[in-house]
């Protein structure tokens, strides 16, 4: 492999200082233009490449920001992501976005591997199996700006930005028992994960409220992934007494379910009324259309991205305010109405 082209091998190749060759590429203005132009010159004959992450030696400063997510093929993380990105390039960063594609350990590797490239924060959505936050306690002990988005760590002193999971739980169980059901599943991701333990606490709530008795078969926890829908369905067909209202922990496996009910000649809402959660466009899509709570992903990447940019200009400190609550709501669609 050709050994990489540094300001120093610009600089003895062209018989001056390596200060002189990084203020020229910089385009500073006690050089002359030009020396600047036989810098450049140079620079582009020999392939030299900037390093992003030594610009700003200077400050200490990358301009980046590191991004961990669970997976890059999430609708709604999709929407955060967008959020995040307009309001970073609008202030001269860039994002270095990675996925963990649901492993801690995976995980692990980003975050390491972020702060070696000098980001100068981090915002991240916990895996789905994450238990351990030691891998953060780099951008802690340096005061690296580090947020958490929707999936997140109960950590003393650390930056969220959430939505009330467990109200937003309790108004789609209430939303189902005002339709008439009394005997409810709850499908749910890893209760390890803050939104889908808060999500089962506002069904338990609803269910309690509605002096409607919860035991183990209200329950299922899953993976939320295709594969899993056939032990969903089995939990379905083989309840002593049948489910008559499903709230499903994302709208996508909600959608999985409604095309396998759909198979098995249950009909919705008639059998059974479903609803899911995030207002994924698939929500618009099935059939019949699928009642949800609408997650504000967009939003959320908007604030996440001025909380860490205000953090970095100075401007704010949102250790002080700790936790962000973004508002949700509930959208009635075909899948719950007669």
């Amino acid at each position: 492999m050709d050994k990489r082209i540094t300001i120093y091998d610009l600089a003895k190749t062209l018989g001056v200082s390596a200060g002189t060759v990084s203020r020229s590429l910089n385009d500073h203005p006690s050089i002359s233009q030009k020396t600047k132009d036989r810098v450049i010159s140079k620079a582009n004959e020999l392939g030299y490449k900037t390093n992003k992450f030594a610009v700003n030696l200077s400050t200490q400063k990358s301009n980046t920001i590191g991004v961990i997510v669970p997976k890059l093929n999430s609708i709604f993380m999709s929407t955060v992501l967008a959020g995040i990105e307009k309001i970073a390039n609008e202030a001269g960063y860039n994002l270095i976005i990675s996925q963990s594609l649901e492993s801690m350990e995976k995980e692990k590797i980003n975050a390491k591997t972020l702060y070696d490239s000098g980001v100068d924060a981090l915002l991240v959505s916990l895996a789905y199996d994450t238990t351990d936050f030691d891998h953060f306690a780099y951008y802690i002990r340096n005061k690296i700006p580090l947020i958490f988005m929707d999936r997140v760590p109960n950590l003393p002193n650390c930056s969220t930005l959430i939505i009330n999971n467990r109200l937003a739980g309790f108004e789609a169980t209430e939303h189902l028992i005002a339709q008439g059901c009394k005997n409810l599943l709850y499908i749910s991701g890893n209760l390890k994960q803050n939104v889908y333990s808060e999500r089962l606490k506002g069904f338990q709530e609803a269910m309690a409220k509605h002096n409607i008795e919860f035991d183990s078969s209200n329950f299922l926890e899953s993976d939320l992934s295709p594969g899993s829908v056939k032990h969903a369905m089995a939990h379905i067909k083989d309840a002593s007494v049948p489910f008559d209202g499903l709230f499903v922990a994302n709208d996508s496996f909600a959608a999985h379910c409604l095309k396998e009910l759909r198979k098995e000649k249950y009909k919705i809402p008639q059998d059974i009324k479903v609803i899911g959660f995030n207002n994924d466009p698939i929500s618009e899509l099935v059939t019949p259309t699928l009642t949800t709570i609408n997650y504000p992903g967009y939003e959320m990447g908007i604030l996440a991205g001025q909380s860490v940019i205000g953090q970095l200009n100075g401007s704010i400190d949102l250790q002080a305010t700790n936790s962000i609550t973004l508002r949700h709501k509930l959208i009635i669609r075909e899948s719950t109405l007669i």
